[in-house]
């Protein structure tokens, strides 16, 4: 198997019953790690999910590569494990829907030969991350995060996953959000248009028909249509490509009619959950975008809400630069559960 792996050499404070095991999952990629103590994430793989017939092949694949198992050798063996899969997770049977994986969480357990093995939402993962983040994050615009407030969480991909972080007792409530597929509301003229070019392929247009990177191609199609070159594909890449270097006019549009419709649908989530701890922005796109993104419209239109202008004003926008949130999220997750 082809593995890319980076290691800890110093490990201040060991886990009490041996390294634990955590794993992200996406329809492409398998990403697992060491956890050997609180916050000392290493051995960290990527391996391709085509390249293996089950996620227990591969999770066994990685438990058996000789770094890992020197691990294991020198610590006691791997016995607890968490995994975040972009799917929804109802019960004991998962079944990918953008990927052939399925399997049985117990059976998967036992087949791995670990005590504890908890399967989580990705998008429920990547929110426990959030209070775990320290300094892998950036501040877009003012505001001042409030303590023990609720955090909400968007991530426009693939698709665009909405979530909240709620304080709990001590601890955090990650919601179980589909808030990606709210109706899209155009907040001027341009983006009626787009709106009305989107209506005559979908019935229903939600805010994830253009936050995400099928959306982007979406939202060119109408620009360029509205300016008259109607018929003109390009892919999301290539759009942010000509965008960020300044060759297309047209793109850098593209990308400012992305970025001004993600601050109205965050400045929504943040009024919904009264957000006051902070809005923070993941996903595979807005992280690219760098400076680009600062420069945006998209903190003008978060606090573009009437009389509530000045409440969104005080509330933080965060975008996650963390190359592996999702491991801070279940790595959180486990401990609690190991800790009940």
């Amino acid at each position: 198997m082809t593995v890319s792996l980076t290691s800890s050499p110093v490990v201040p404070r060991l886990h009490v019953g041996g390294a634990r095991l955590l794993a992200d999952i996406g329809g492409t990629n398998c990403r697992l790690a060491l956890e050997q103590g609180p916050g000392q994430i290493s051995h960290i793989a990527v391996l391709a999910c085509k390249s293996h017939a089950t996620l227990g092949e591969a999770m066994r694949s990685y438990l058996a590569s000789p770094e890992v198992a020197q691990v294991a050798a020198t610590g006691g063996p791997i016995r607890h494990a968490a995994i975040a899969i972009a799917n929804p997770v109802t019960g004991d049977y998962v079944r990918m829907t953008n990927h052939h994986w399925e399997f049985s969480t117990e059976a998967l357990r036992q087949e791995c030969g670990l005590d504890t093995l908890l399967v989580v939402n990705d998008f429920s993962a990547l929110a426990r991350s959030l209070p775990h983040l320290g300094q892998q994050k950036v501040q877009v615009g003012g505001g001042v995060a409030q303590p023990d407030s609720p955090l909400g969480l968007l991530g426009a991909g693939t698709g665009l996953g909405v979530s909240g972080l709620i304080p709990c007792a001590g601890s955090w409530t990650a919601l179980r959000s589909e808030g990606g597929h709210v109706t899209f509301s155009p907040a001027n003229e341009q983006e009626v248009a787009i709106l009305q070019f989107a209506w005559r392929e979908f019935d229903h247009v939600s805010a994830e028909r253009f936050l995400s990177g099928a959306g982007i191609e979406l939202i060119y199609r109408a620009l360029a249509e509205r300016a008259g070159r109607g018929g003109e594909r390009l892919d999301a890449p290539e759009i942010a490509r000509r965008a960020l270097a300044g060759d297309c006019a047209l793109c850098n549009e593209v990308l400012e009619a992305f970025c001004g419709m993600l601050g109205t649908v965050a400045g929504n989530l943040a009024v919904t959950l009264g957000a006051s701890g902070g809005i923070y922005i993941g996903g595979g796109i807005v992280p690219r975008l760098g400076e680009r993104f600062h420069a945006s419209s998209f903190r003008a239109r978060f606090e573009q809400k009437g009389r509530f202008q000045a409440y969104l004003a005080g509330v933080p926008t965060y975008v996650i630069t963390a190359e592996y949130p999702a491991f801070l999220g279940v790595s959180a997750i486990l401990s609690e559960k190991l800790s009940d």
